[in-house]
């Protein structure tokens, strides 16, 4: 019996804050229990590096480093490179997964050796935890690479399973992209192999921190656009389409925070999220209590019945 996991979760963490023990303590939980789990402090400075080593000092499934800041790409190759695993499973510091994710991701993969990368659904939720809304990306490989190959990352980040022999033979994530890492690492190992997700929720992902910077965004959208038109010229496609990915996160002016205040609260209102949409119903009143769009959200969640949640919101 080889005393190698059977799978090798990599968690990169940098100022990780509140958020962490939650992600810790649910990859721990999970039902299937071989693994390894590498975590990795890129130069912390607030009170991560000392909550780690607590958890490494319980668990000895976790395997740490402290190190200082060198930046999301090289720390997870840093990650890659010491994965003993036959599957590599990411997952982000400020996430939650559920309990029966990697057992669900594993079946999957198992059952499909052409598969080389399975994501999932996942629920979108904000730094307090609230429900926003659920995420239900295409199952089939020829779906899945139609999106990505426009620009939508249809394989949520932290919500993947690989098979580690399949990202140490295209070369792990590439150096060069400083974000939409995942975007290009999708578009390779889907041309060594079908790509999936499971179709249940795997993972809460968190909304949290604020704005999001314009120059960040340009950045993000030049990445993705670069990694999609090397995809085009590696398969041969002429005459394809970028679509950039709509934000999800808010800007710092104040036509943006009323715009994704509505935006979430009737996320929440339509997920059967009543706390939500009031919280968020609030916040738009607060932000512009001149529009009526604000009250009209407020005046639904106090008032209406929750609806059925909604069938699918678009990745």
């Amino acid at each position: 019996m080889s005393d190698l996991p059977a799978i090798s979760v990599i968690m990169p963490v940098y100022n990780a804050g509140a958020f962490l023990g939650a992600a810790l303590e649910s990859v721990l939980a999970q039902t299937f229990g071989d693994f390894e789990f590498i975590v990795i402090d890129d130069g912390s400075s607030d009170a991560s590096p000392q909550v780690l080593r607590e958890y490494a000092a319980r668990d000895r499934r976790v395997r740490l480093t402290v190190r200082p800041n060198r930046g999301l790409t090289p720390t997870l190759n840093e990650g890659v490179s010491l994965a003993r695993g036959e599957y590599v499973a990411r997952m982000d510091c400020d996430d939650v997964s559920l309990p029966g994710r990697f057992q669900s991701q594993l079946d999957y993969l198992r059952a499909d050796p052409g598969l080389v990368c399975v994501g999932g659904h996942f629920e979108l939720i904000d730094e307090r935890g609230r429900l926003l809304t659920r995420l239900r990306p295409p199952s089939d490989d020829a779906t899945i690479q139609q999106l990505l190959l426009r620009g939508h990352t249809a394989i949520c980040h932290p919500a993947a399973m690989m098979r580690r022999d399949a990202v140490v033979r295209v070369g792990g994530y590439d150096a060069y992209f400083k974000t939409t890492q995942d975007l290009d690492l999708w578009l390779r190992l889907g041309e060594i192999g079908r790509l999936g997700n499971v179709p249940e929720v795997v993972l809460k992902f968190r909304q949290h921190g604020g704005s999001v910077s314009e120059t960040r965004g340009e950045e993000q959208r030049r990445f993705g656009r670069e990694a999609v038109e090397r995809a085009w010229k590696r398969r041969g496609i002429t005459g394809g389409t970028f679509e950039a990915a709509q934000p999800w996160r808010p800007g710092s002016d104040r036509r943006s925070r009323h715009a994704f205040a509505l935006r979430y609260g009737w996320w929440g209102f339509n997920s059967a999220a009543r706390d939500t949409a009031l919280a968020y119903g609030l916040k738009a009143v607060a932000i512009a209590p001149w529009k009526p769009a604000g009250w009209k959200l407020l005046a639904a969640a106090l008032l209406k019945p929750m609806p059925k949640p909604v069938s699918d919101t678009p990745a």
